[in-house]
């Protein structure tokens, strides 16, 4: 499968509405990278007070959808017993760029790459799109964890 919708993502992702923040995830090349899709809207609850007048999505809710993208990916290439009863958290972000704000009502596009993993660890990189046009990038790293 090359198409995740939202309901595969949640089989994959602990995060429930509203902030599953990933409505879609196509070009996946397994454990390597995939594109993801966040529908940013008007009423979406990052937006409500963010503000007032002039929405924007702030930028640490764009680097929560890198890690919940990067997450899936990672969930959907592994052997399901690997990931059965783990949980990826984010470990932290090396480089974020904010290049322009990102305004409701968009598709905003995160092309994600796995860049290295050792052991329980992976290194990922992202960049963040509107209408081709650059929004912002990131570097972070995770954890694969067992749920407690």
């Amino acid at each position: 499968m090359n198409r995740l919708d939202k309901k595969d993502i949640e089989g994959l992702l602990p995060h429930r509405e509203p902030m599953l923040l990933i409505d879609e995830i196509y070009d996946i090349k397994k454990l390597e990278s995939a594109t993801g899709v966040v529908n940013v809207k008007k009423d979406s609850f990052f937006v409500q007070g963010h503000f007032p007048g002039q929405p924007v999505m702030p930028g640490v809710v764009i680097v929560e959808s890198f890690g919940q993208a990067a997450a899936a990916l990672t969930a959907h290439g592994l052997d399901k017993k690997t990931y059965e009863n783990k949980l990826v958290f984010l470990m932290g972000v090396e480089k974020a760029r904010f290049r322009s704000p990102v305004i409701p009502d968009c598709k905003l596009i995160l092309k994600i790459k796995a860049i290295r993993s050792h052991g329980r660890v992976w290194k990922y990189q992202g960049e963040a799109f509107v209408d081709n046009k650059k929004m912002a990038d990131a570097i972070w790293s995770a954890t694969i964890v067992d749920k407690k």
